[in-house]
């Protein structure tokens, strides 16, 4: 386990590192952008190759092509950074954001690989061309790629679910985290991440679309008074309320669930938000267990009753002829009820 710790540790240095660079030389290159006149002159090489806004078919192009992919990269990146923060003021949206910001990146890529090529001489218009037909071989071949892009659009645009809802795809439940051009990436309760191609995703639960129901079931022993421990909930149904500050709607008593082996089983339920269900749920059956100790009702234990074999007694000749009336009496009466629910079973 600390040999894992650290070898994260030592990714997050050098990533944060790595990031420092990057910072450091896209303000270098800014800084000697807006004062490389002054430091080497209008007229110099430096100045002329680094400054990208200077249409010089001479300039140098390894600087060129640094001006090119600093300048294109920091927008690229600063423009997806506002975008991002603008969307903890969203409620919705989210997933759009996402998907800008996934187009954002690769466009950039697209223009800096072109801009560059134009820098060492390359004859674009002429390569757009070629490229133009080039796509149309590549997109026959690409079939897959390109469903992931329209699904993923539909996704969006039809909004099916967003970034932060809790969706169940095949069996899989998680936290959408990115709506991305061709993948849709869900994080579940452990931290893993699945990666889902959007052109897979063909059924699914959005279980945040609305409040979910968290479910609470106890039983009371039989020799208990029924009607004394549904006034006791009656009256504390509030209290049990404000102790889970989650709970959106309810709780509510449901009634009598089922006649166990040991004893009558009542049933709770309150709305939540989905991300809170599994703990409203816990919640409640705490403080319902709190609430039928405060008022002396006893939780049943599983009881086992041991009995001797009893002699019973031979029917007699009228017990026989009578039972055998009042079977058929009450086949004919029944005839035909619960057929259908037993033959669906």
């Amino acid at each position: 386990m600390s040999f894992q710790f650290k070898k994260r540790d030592k990714q997050e240095i050098v990533a944060i590192v790595l990031k420092v660079l990057v910072i450091l030389v896209a303000l270098t290159y800014y800084a000697l952008l807006i004062g490389g006149k002054r430091i080497f002159g209008a007229d110099s090489e430096a100045y002329i190759g680094l400054n990208i806004f200077i249409k010089n078919p001479t300039a140098n192009a390894w600087l060129r092509t640094l001006g090119y992919t600093v300048f294109l990269l920091s927008l690229s990146f600063v423009v997806r950074f506002i975008l991002r923060s603008s969307t903890a003021l969203l409620r919705k949206g989210k997933a759009i954001v996402a998907l800008i910001c996934s187009f954002i990146k690769y466009l950039a890529v697209l223009i800096l690989i072109f801009v560059v090529l134009k820098a060492w001489g390359v004859d674009t218009a002429t390569l757009l061309a070629g490229a133009g037909i080039l796509s149309l071989i590549v997109g026959l071949g690409a079939q897959p790629l390109i469903e992931d892009i329209i699904a993923g659009l539909f996704i969006v645009f039809e909004e099916l679910f967003d970034v932060g809802d809790i969706i169940v795809v095949d069996g899989f439940r998680g936290t959408v985290k990115e709506i991305g051009i061709r993948t849709t990436q869900i994080e579940d309760a452990g931290g893993d991440i699945k990666v889902v191609n959007n052109s897979d995703i063909r059924t699914l639960v959005n279980m945040t679309s609305q409040l979910s129901l968290a479910i609470c079931e106890v039983d009371i022993e039989y020799g208990e008074s029924l009607e004394r421990v549904e006034v006791v909930i009656k009256n504390n149904l509030e209290s049990v309320k404000a102790a889970i500050p989650d709970i959106s709607e309810g709780p509510y008593y449901m009634g009598v669930s089922a006649l166990g082996a040991s004893g009558v089983r009542l049933r709770f339920s309150a709305k939540c938000v989905e991300s809170e269900k599994f703990q409203v749920e816990r919640d409640l059956n705490r403080q319902i267990k709190l609430l039928f100790d405060r008022n002396g009702i006893n939780i049943p234990f599983t009881q086992v009753v041991v009995h001797e074999a009893k002699a019973y007694e031979r029917t007699v000749t009228e017990e026989h002829a009578e039972a055998r009336a009042f079977v058929e009496e009450q086949r004919e009466l029944s005839r035909g009820i619960g057929d259908e629910e037993t033959q669906s079973n």
